[in-house]
């Protein structure tokens, strides 16, 4: 008889991949351990030498599912033009990928806002990153004369203040129930005045 080869352990990627299904089909509360160790066919033991608990197991998913908008803001920040039509072309671009997510992946989404409330790593990085691709950008800006301000944490602050509506997550969830195209209208409108504002040292 041949002898049977011992079973492969499934990869912290494929336990991530359970995961992900998990909360995006089941939500964030019917999520556990045993039920992605379950389907991934090993003991709840096997998924702790990957994630070291249930949080940590959620906050991956969340860190995997928010990499693809880290990466689209980062392809505009990167791109050779002006530093005023990238900064635009980017919050138009964060408020419309952040409502993307929150109508085809809400309970993904409402597992970020969790991580939200209690301010955990992965959310403290998501805005770091998002944070750092600003800063560049407005620099650049200031670099080049487009933007005048004393200091770039100023006109940080300012577009941020302008713009909590229309990309902040929870806003954002706030205002579901409105139509889309009409709070996209709205926010082209509020980030063309701001960034003319920065343009001229009202900050």
């Amino acid at each position: 008889m041949t002898p049977r080869r011992p079973r492969r352990e499934p990869t912290g990627a494929r336990l991530l991949e359970i995961a992900t299904d998990h909360v995006r089909r089941h939500g964030l509360a019917r999520t556990t351990v045993v039920a992605v160790a379950r389907e991934a066919k090993v003991s709840h033991a096997a998924v702790y030498r990957y994630y070291a608990s249930r949080d940590a197991l959620v906050d991956a998913v969340t860190a995997e599912w928010l990499k693809e908008i880290e990466g689209q803001l980062a392809g505009v920040a990167d791109s050779p033009d002006p530093a005023d039509d990238k900064l635009e072309r980017m919050m138009l671009l964060l408020a419309r990928l952040y409502r993307e997510r929150l109508d085809g992946d809400p309970n993904l989404y409402e597992a970020w806002l969790a991580a939200a409330r209690e301010a955990r790593p992965v959310v403290r990085r998501h805005r770091s990153k998002l944070r750092q691709l600003l800063e560049r950008t407005i620099e650049e800006g200031r670099t080049t004369q487009l933007f005048q301000s004393r200091s770039s944490e100023r006109l940080i602050l300012f577009l941020t203040d302008a713009l909590y509506r229309f990309t902040d997550p929870n806003a954002i969830a706030a205002d579901r129930s409105l139509d889309r195209k009409e709070l996209e209208r709205r926010m082209s409108r509020v980030l063309s005045a701001t960034i003319r504002a920065m343009a001229i040292r009202v900050v």
